[in-house]
């Protein structure tokens, strides 16, 4: 696949939406893509990836290529201007997925069969969703059972084309609503509007405590409130809908700080708090001396010799921490593209990182492949 006709496939996936739970059409355009570029196989799968493999299915040896093919919304006119394509999911993470697919098929058939080697694409749904679907699919799917855990798994996240991300923070989400009698505001009794401030108080105090003496954004707790709604009801009840989310650090005991959260929501007298927990990842983080990051060196100098390969650590979450738990294999997220784009009207993705990084992929997988 040359220049032009990877810009052709990232183009044509980022033209077609594909919001969360509506990635039906992009993910049968993806697995057609992918059989006419040479995959062995492509296909959807029973989970609505967009799935495509090189090399024989009984091939010694797996590395799982998992990107997301769902966006969140808006409306981005999708153009190449200069040597800027944009469109929504250019970056978060079409490009990345669009790479993945354009540098196996670059890697080839043959190279995978010369060397024992299953090449698996995925382009997953829902993981703008906070369900990640296609992700806890393939996880299931490669479980040792009817297919081997994966020898080594890269995740399609932007990270620029010379830098790979060796970890995610972990996620909860906790929606909950406040719920009391309606009271004059003259009475002496606390407005539930006031009570849900108290409980977000303590969750911020909270997270000092837990903070304290960790100066890496990473190895923080770091909560966020993301909704708060005030009404009153037919029942002439007074309600507050809310939502906090933390991310969460390598290690947190999540449990234990349910039950401390449900604790205290139970002592707000009169006010009833009613929550629920949801969207629960573990934090991952990798380590950086294994065949898959040598691979990557390696696939770096072939494509510029003077470059030298980036690590960094993300404090959000990707289909990293689904999977990374449950394989426990060598794990990297890489694909061109600034992740600061991510989510914002002005997403675009330069072509010329995006070329490199598919020749990365290319040349990774060729290390890869020599390397074990």
């Amino acid at each position: 696949m040359d220049l032009a006709a990877a810009t052709d496939l990232v183009r044509g996936l980022v033209e077609i939406p594909s919001l969360s739970r509506q990635e039906s059409v992009a993910a049968a355009w993806l697995a057609a893509q992918m059989r006419n570029a040479g995959f062995d196989r492509a296909f959807v799968d029973e989970a609505g990836n967009a799935v495509g493999e090189l090399g024989d299915a009984s091939a010694s040896r797996t590395i799982v290529l998992l990107g997301h093919i769902d966006t969140v919304p808006g409306n981005i006119p999708v153009r190449i201007e200069g040597n800027l394509l944009y469109g929504r999911g250019s970056v978060d993470a079409k490009g990345p997925l669009a790479t993945f697919v354009a540098g196996a098929a670059r890697f080839g058939s043959a190279a995978a069969k010369a060397a024992k080697v299953r090449v698996v694409v995925v382009g997953a749904v829902e993981e703008e969703a906070a369900t990640s679907k296609g992700a806890r699919f393939i996880a299931s799917r490669f479980s040792g059972i009817d297919d081997p855990i994966p020898t080594a798994c890269i995740i399609g996240e932007p990270s620029h084309w010379n830098r790979v991300t060796l970890g995610y923070k972990g996620r909860l989400l906790l929606d909950f609503t406040a719920d009391q009698p309606m009271a004059h505001t003259a009475g002496p009794d606390a407005s539930v509007a006031a009570v849900v401030v108290d409980f977000w108080k303590w969750v911020t105090a909270h997270a000092a405590r837990v903070n304290d003496g960790k100066d890496k954004v990473f190895d923080q707790l770091s909560p966020s409130l993301r909704r708060f709604i005030t009404s009153t009801n037919d029942e002439m009840h007074d309600i507050v809908d809310a939502q906090f989310a933390w991310r969460l650090p390598v290690g947190f005991d999540v449990e234990t700080f349910m039950d401390e959260l449900r604790a205290v929501a139970s002592g707000f007298g009169r006010t009833v708090l009613a929550l629920k927990f949801r969207g629960y990842e573990k934090a991952w983080r990798g380590d950086r001396n294994n065949a898959l990051v040598r691979s990557f060196l390696a696939g770096l100098r072939a494509v510029e010799p003077s470059e030298k390969l980036g690590f960094v650590l993300k404090t959000g979450t990707s289909d990293m921490n689904v999977v990374g738990p449950a394989w426990q294999c060598p794990i990297v997220a890489y694909g061109p593209g600034d992740s600061s784009l991510d989510h914002t009207p002005h997403e675009h993705l330069p072509i010329d990182e995006y070329w490199k990084a598919v020749n990365v992929i290319e040349q990774t997988l060729i290390a890869f492949s020599a390397l074990l």
